[in-house]
């Protein structure tokens, strides 16, 4: 069905580097979003209000994320890349839970709880690919 996609579809075994691209995809959009409005940024800081010069902020950092993981996903053999993209689902991790945790500018809600998610499944994942990806 989506056969046409194929060729622009990482070309590295498994499922990571999709998924990888995936996020990164979805980070676009979160960008997109944090430059146009401060709506779904409300959401995941729910416990403070949020301007406009934080959510472009926050929007600019997301695209520099997302930036890492798509680069990753079409070079995830790339040791350094490798690590990069893994340091950034480190970073995303930290930042959520340090908010909902140590700064309580959010709580266990729909907007927080899945980039902590996504960013913990990502690190598993990773974590339990290592070799794979990056071995000589």
């Amino acid at each position: 069905m989506f056969a046409f996609l194929q060729p622009y579809l990482p070309q590295a075994s498994g499922l990571l580097p999709k998924w990888m691209l995936f996020v990164a995809f979805t980070a676009v959009f979160n960008s997109v979003q944090n430059f146009v409005t401060t709506k779904l940024t409300q959401q995941v800081y729910s416990n403070v209000h949020v301007t406009s010069i934080q959510a472009r902020t926050f929007a600019v950092w997301t695209l520099a994320s997302a930036a890492i993981r798509m680069y990753a996903a079409y070079n995830i053999t790339e040791k350094h890349v490798y690590d990069l993209a893994l340091i950034s689902y480190l970073i995303a991790f930290g930042h959520f839970a340090s908010e909902i945790l140590i700064f309580k500018s959010t709580g266990f809600n729909r907007g927080s709880i899945s980039p902590v998610i996504v960013s913990t499944v990502s690190l598993i994942w990773m974590f339990q690919q290592y070799e794979f990806y990056t071995r000589p």
